[in-house]
């Protein structure tokens, strides 16, 4: 790849538990865990602090606890963490010009062209002094040729760090890293390799195409051309009308209302599994109605980033109860969810038991294999409109 390119990662450190710390400065230093309280919950994020005991994100409470029986547990507030998220990409948009918002806590910039204007090591170190001094949060960035080996400089320099990475080093760089650096290379991924003796970037860099092509199909030679630091995917513009939705027009008009929550139900179950498919989150819940003389009305609202069902459906029927302010029949039910961020794995955890994680985990596994139609709620199976 030419060496013209500069891009830019910025990664918040800890995010929900910078943005604990900041609202409880006592919190500082110590090991933090965010996450349910009770035993039945799950860890949704954790200070460096608690990292050294072996706590991790999406670990039962209760293991969390055992490990760390002196942290201290918050329960965290989605709320805040949505509105923080927002006003870090607030901050960026008026500075950068190329900001792609990678997930709830991460950016990619794109700053090829302007280092004629810039230094871009010294713009970047002045952008994370602004974040930090605007926000009140830590924010460390990885400065490189691409957008997989500025991730993996920033990884490496948490937490508050910068690091550069120029073309001639790449290969220094990432040869003496475990492969479980590499940016998509899943657990599953890191066995299939340990098995064969592959533990560094080195290592993985040295087997031929064709061989990991076999062993790993398209997916694999993707993993083999980032532990080259190759990597052409360009900074995508951030535009937060990125939207999934369902509809349905009804066989005949209704006001059967019981049916019509039952559809709306069914139709949120199917778009929040496609948004935890894609591994993204949504921060805007939109709901259309039209009734029988064609009039639409449409409701919407921002919400806490989720890829929840229940918190989905909740807002989902609220928004319906809203929308229907005439007494008419209905011929079409639409929701729209949008503002979509990646993020999966920093879904509100902390609002679900670890029951609860581990049911929706369970029931996507379900829906993988056998479609997203093989299992439902029983309440949205009578539905006949």
């Amino acid at each position: 790849m030419s060496s013209d390119k500069h891009i830019i990662h910025m990664d918040l450190d800890s995010f929900f538990v910078s943005v604990e710390i900041k609202k409880n400065s006592k919190l500082a230093g110590k090991p933090v865990i965010v996450g349910g309280l009770s035993d039945r919950g799950v860890v949704t994020s954790c200070s460096y602090e608690a990292r050294k005991y072996g706590v991790h994100s999406a670990m039962p409470s209760r293991l969390a606890r055992q490990l760390c029986p002196h942290a201290e547990f918050v329960r965290g507030n989605m709320d805040d963490y949505s509105e923080h998220s927002r006003m870090v990409t607030e901050i960026l948009q008026q500075k950068v010009p190329v900001l792609e918002k990678a997930s709830i806590d991460e950016h990619y910039i794109d700053m090829t062209g302007m280092e004629r204007f810039y230094g871009c090591m010294k713009f970047a170190r002045e952008l994370k002094e602004q974040v930090f001094k605007e926000s009140g949060l830590p924010v460390s960035f990885g400065l490189s040729v691409n957008k997989t080996v500025s991730k993996i400089a920033t990884n490496e320099c948490k937490p508050n760090g910068a690091l550069q990475v120029e073309q001639l080093e790449i290969p220094s760089f990432l040869n003496p890293l475990s492969i479980k650096k590499i940016p998509g290379l899943g657990a599953a991924t890191f066995l299939k390799l340990s098995e064969m003796g592959v533990r560094k970037i080195h290592t993985f860099a040295q087997i031929p195409q064709q061989q990991v092509y076999k062993v790993l199909g398209n997916n694999g030679l993707s993993l083999w051309q980032k532990a080259h630091g190759i990597d052409h995917t360009p900074v995508i513009p951030y535009r937060e009308q990125k939207s999934i939705s369902k509809q349905q027009t009804f066989e005949s008009d209704s006001i059967d209302f019981t049916q019509i929550r039952q559809l709306i139900t069914g139709m949120v179950i199917e778009l929040a599994y496609e948004l935890r498919k894609q591994q993204k989150l949504t921060a805007c819940v939109t709901i259309v109605i039209r009734y029988s003389n064609f009039e639409t009305i449409t409701q919407q609202c921002r919400i806490p980033y989720t890829a929840l069902d229940d918190t989905l459906i909740v807002k989902a029927k609220e928004l319906f109860e809203r929308a229907y302010t005439r007494r008419m029949l209905i011929r079409l039910v639409g929701i729209k969810l949008s503002a979509l961020v990646n993020g999966y794995e920093q879904i509100d955890l902390y609002s679900a038991s670890e029951e609860k994680y581990n049911l929706y985990q369970a029931m996507d596994k379900i829906r993988n294999r056998y479609g997203e139609k093989a299992i439902a709620l029983a309440s949205t199976l009578s539905i006949k409109l």
